[in-house]
């Protein structure tokens, strides 16, 4: 059953309440979008905690990021053109999350993307995670340096910045998130070790059969 807006609205303010909760952004930090048709997006606004909008903070915008409705004070995030880029390239996605998680970025922040197989569900569910390189937030600088990475992945760490995720449907690509930031921690506690043990080829082949 498709929902309707209002319902899509109040799902987001669910999901940026779970995000906030769960420590993968702090203060105003973050975005989230969901693609309605091929011209109506709707995206959190700027200058706003995820984790405590409601539904008339969300806004939608056209493919072109431009603003098609949004109530007084508030505006789309100056990140939607990041998640514009997705939906252009890859038609087959109906959500984009964008958030700070503490493990992942910090990966993104030393430069080390999430490459190593080291669990099952993590060689499943996300495969390798590619550092992007840096880009000047809100400049068409990070939707180029995204963009190589979208027709592969599902999942890109932005270097010195976060994560991006992006999936069928919100849920979705919330859900990527939620195993992007478990598997950075990891691999963060398993280096603190002495290091992971990593899945042979053999390993991962039987995995994806």
């Amino acid at each position: 059953m498709a929902l309707n807006e209002y319902e899509i609205k109040k799902m987001m303010c669910d999901v940026g309440k779970r995000i906030y909760d769960r420590n993968m952004v702090a203060a105003n930090d973050g975005n989230i979008s969901v693609k309605l048709n091929d011209n109506e997006f709707l995206c959190t606004p700027t200058g706003v905690s995820k984790g405590f909008m409601t539904p008339e903070y969300i806004c939608k915008v056209d493919a072109q990021g431009n603003v098609i409705q949004a109530n007084k004070g508030f505006k789309p995030s100056s990140e939607i053109k990041m998640h514009m880029r997705v939906y252009a390239k890859r038609p087959d996605v109906g959500a984009v999350v964008h958030a700070h998680p503490t493990f992942a970025t910090s990966f993104a922040i030393a430069g080390i993307p999430l490459t190593q197989p080291i669990m099952p569900e993590a060689v499943i569910a996300l495969g390798c995670v590619p550092i992007a390189p840096y880009g000047t937030p809100s400049t068409m600088e990070i939707p180029d340096a995204v963009e190589p990475y979208l027709e592969h992945f599902d999942a890109v760490l932005l270097e010195s910045h976060g994560a991006l995720t992006w999936s069928t449907d919100l849920m979705a690509a919330y859900m990527k998130m939620e195993s992007v930031e478990f598997y950075a921690e990891l691999l963060y506690k398993a280096k603190q070790l002495g290091g992971p043990k990593e899945f042979d080829k053999e390993q991962i082949a039987k995995l994806y059969e």
